[in-house]
């Protein structure tokens, strides 16, 4: 039976993609060598690297606008601390709006001054905050475009003085925006481009190198820039998943033809959240993400039932989040509108029974 996988993380990926890496496990390119047991000096994989890296700005539409691509370890968790090592010196604003950008700015805090500019937290981060200031003397304001946890997206993003960080870890390349407003992006792999083990992170160069304190060697980005992104050995693996997850991207037509698709889906499956007086969505309509539906049932009596029919189908990965429950259907860029059907058809098929 065909698996339908809406997993949060890791997630789906093209099947061609997952192809093509299954050969070059065993054999990379005829070159009787798998990928895996390749020096990430040799000729192959920095060409990987390099490819990765170009697609990435390619994608973003930030080719020639003064940015550098990185991939590296440690996940958005580690970019939690990297960012702040890097460009907090005395103040930093963080927009809290979910479980991640609450322990971004748990770890900000060992570096300086945080202000949190706004927080949905009091109301379990259903909602995204829409009216608050930001201060012009911060080093830098943090945002987070899509929370996975609570189904929440950010539609427009502040306009403002000072650089904008953004975390993408579970949006990024799903849908069209201006990526310049932005000095710094990153995102763990494992939602959109690739399995988890590496983390893009893109920064435009010249927010760099102001900050007083010195800086570890694997923590500074500049260090990261110099060396290319092998600092130290790279994440090898997810690192070709991911160049072949952007040629897959690119193949089909890039983030706009993307966003078309994620659009449908989402439609798709919150008309029948919506529609069905079964369930109920978790986060506020207009702030809902395209990538994460989190939804419940309102009556628990069904769930059971509900659970079977799902798993009979051959959904997968749907359990919610245990900070709030309920159902998490994530949507994201290699998940087909198929498979999106067919958990609306499971739905509907519910409150027919019921």
């Amino acid at each position: 039976m065909k698996k339908h996988n809406f997993s949060a993380g890791p997630c789906i990926l093209p099947q061609e993609v997952l192809l093509k890496a299954s050969e070059a496990v065993q054999d990379y390119n005829g070159s009787g060598l798998s990928l895996i047991e390749m020096s990430h000096r040799s000729t192959e994989f920095v060409a990987i690297m390099e490819n990765a890296r170009s697609l990435a700005l390619e994608l973003l539409g930030l080719e020639g606008k003064g940015y550098k691509a990185l991939f590296l370890q440690g996940g958005a968790s580690m970019e939690f601390v990297r960012v702040a090592y890097n460009l907090l010196e005395t103040k930093a604003g963080y927009l809290n709006t979910g479980t991640w950008a609450n322990n971004a700015i748990k770890e900000a805090k060992f570096f300086g001054e945080v202000v949190e500019v706004a927080s949905s937290k009091n109301e379990n981060y259903n909602h995204i905050p829409k009216i608050y200031g930001v201060p012009n003397d911060l080093d830098y304001l943090h945002v987070t475009s899509n929370n996975t946890i609570y189904g929440t997206q950010m539609k427009t993003f502040p306009k403002v003085n000072v650089p904008l960080v953004c975390d993408m870890s579970s949006d990024i390349f799903s849908k069209q925006i201006d990526f310049s407003q932005f000095d710094l992006i990153y995102a763990g792999a494992q939602k959109n481009m690739g399995p988890a083990g590496t983390e893009l992170v893109v920064i435009k160069e010249d927010i760099l190198g102001k900050v007083s304190r010195k800086i570890p060697s694997i923590l500074d980005y500049q260090v990261s820039i110099a060396k290319e992104s092998m600092f130290n050995t790279p994440a090898v693996f997810p690192i070709y998943v991911s160049m072949l997850t952007l040629e897959w991207l690119k193949g089909i037509g890039g983030i706009s033809v993307i966003e078309e698709i994620n659009n449908k889906k989402a439609q798709l499956l919150y008309s029948e959240i919506d529609l069905n007086p079964l369930f109920k969505g978790y986060a506020n309509i207009e702030d809902r993400s395209t990538m994460n539906a989190t939804f419940s049932i309102t009556d628990d009596k069904l769930k059971p039932a509900f659970d079977a029919a799902w798993k009979e189908a051959g959904v997968s990965g749907i359990n919610g989040h245990r900070s709030i429950g309920g159902y998490r259907a994530s949507m994201y860029n290699a998940l087909t509108l198929e498979s999106v059907g067919v958990l609306v058809d499971v739905m509907s098929e519910m409150e027919r029974k019921a």
